[in-house]
């Protein structure tokens, strides 16, 4: 089931940039670097050789790694490559859509700004396109939750600009960041400003037990696409009328079940909230959320889908194939993948 997993066709439509960077990567950034201070060398040092020997990483190591990574990535230059090496490490396992997402950042010492931050994304980016990878790639702006209604506002603006001058490449919004922090109350009147802008919404919700009635506010905007949902329903912890919602809207599901077992946010695979959905018949695409620093794939991610839940290969292409109705894209696209999917599908032997 793993070499079918890898060759099936598929989306990805949660992965943030940084912490999709492979340990490959990580050790072309320290080549390239000049200035290495303040990084904790031995600590990534460390982190690269054990994932080269694949060896398993616990939740306290994998969460070290974010800071080590956000010290690595503070030029134009190395937010560039990173992107384009991402996207062909996904292209590499076919997936044949992605949509990437970050929260674009200034660093005085190098004179990288938001702006340009968001340049190099697109730089990356368009690499990626001129090599053909067979790959469509769209960017969402991060707005991190944790810094206030003020970077958010300044966030929202930067995607509106880009988005008429990008060629269709920044799409929207993507709300995530530490959910113990900020008042959604405050952002909602943004975040709706921005779907009226034409902006697509993908919101992490309810990622707390204890937050059910941010979960319905944020619901209520409504968002285009709901990152993770991991407490939406009552046997999660969450509320009938937050499942109803969600089906009214028929707003589709991120899963990342990987990234919920290492947040420990999920107890075990089978506990996972995909089969809840997959159930309903509720649009829910496998997703990675971080796949650098989670040591995954989507791949992978189908393979633990498959082996949780006893799923046959016709079921896996089938979430793949339903994963297309919702990408952040025209009917136009979206027809075009369908129609590749289908004459993939003789290859698979389905």
């Amino acid at each position: 089931m793993e070499e079918f997993c890898r060759a099936l066709p598929k989306i990805e439509l949660h992965a943030h940039i940084n912490g999709s960077i492979s340990a490959c990567t990580m050790e072309k950034i320290v080549q390239n670097k000049d200035d290495l201070s303040g990084v904790d060398m031995k600590k990534l040092n460390k982190w690269i050789t054990s994932v080269k020997k694949g060896e398993k990483k616990n939740l306290n190591e994998t969460f070290e790694m974010f800071p080590i990574l956000h010290q690595l990535v503070t030029d134009t230059d190395t937010v560039s490559m990173v992107t384009y090496d991402v996207i062909k490490e996904f292209a590499e396992e076919n997936v044949h859509y992605l949509e990437l997402r970050s929260t674009p950042r200034d660093v005085t010492s190098t004179g990288m700004t938001k702006q340009s931050y968001v340049e190099a994304v697109l730089k990356g980016i368009e690499k990626a396109i001129k090599e053909d990878l067979n790959i469509i790639v769209r960017f969402l702006l991060s707005v991190d939750r944790s810094r206030g209604v003020d970077v958010a506002m300044e966030t929202i603006e930067l995607a509106k600009q880009f988005n008429s001058k990008s060629n269709g490449i920044v799409i929207g919004i993507d709300l995530s960041g530490n959910p113990n922090l900020g008042d959604m109350a405050a952002f909602v009147p943004l975040l709706r400003d921005a779907k009226k802008s034409g902006l697509k919404l993908a919101l992490h919700i309810a990622e707390r037990t204890d937050r059910t009635d941010e979960s319905g506010l944020l619901l209520s905007v409504p968002p285009d696409r709901i990152g993770h949902g991991t407490y939406i329903h009552p046997e999660a912890g969450g509320r009938q009328d937050l499942v109803d919602i969600t089906q009214q809207f028929n707003i589709p599901i991120e899963a990342c079940l990987t990234s919920n077992i290492l947040g420990q946010t999920v107890s075990s695979f089978d506990k996972h909230h995909f089969k809840y959905w997959y159930d309903k018949k509720h649009p829910c695409i496998i997703c990675t959320d971080d796949k650098g620093l989670m040591l995954t794939s989507v791949s992978r991610e189908y393979n633990i889908v498959a082996n949780t839940f006893n799923f046959t290969k016709q079921q896996l292409y089938n979430i793949s194939f339903k994963s297309i109705d919702s990408i952040f894209e025209s009917d136009n696209v979206k027809d075009k993948l369908r129609h590749q999917w289908t004459i993939l599908k003789t290859e698979l032997g389905l």
